[in-house]
């Protein structure tokens, strides 16, 4: 029974993990109108590593100038 509840929070863990990263990076598709990997990160579940890649590697912030 102790396993068990021990799996339940890993799992619970990785649930929240990708939750997390996958909501963050489909706000940021969806603001940049990206329909392809909007698309992409919606129906894969790869525990975070897709949006992060997404993220840090595709679509950085690009820091605004002041005019």
């Amino acid at each position: 029974m102790l396993e068990l509840l021990s799996n339940m929070y890993v799992i619970i863990g990785i649930a929240l993990w990708e939750l997390f990263w996958k909501g963050w990076a489909l706000w940021r598709a969806g603001n940049n109108k990206d329909k392809k990997w909007f698309i992409a990160l919606f129906v894969l579940n790869t525990i975070g590593i897709l949006p992060m890649i997404y993220l840090f590697l595709i679509k950085p912030i690009k820091k605004k100038r002041k005019k």
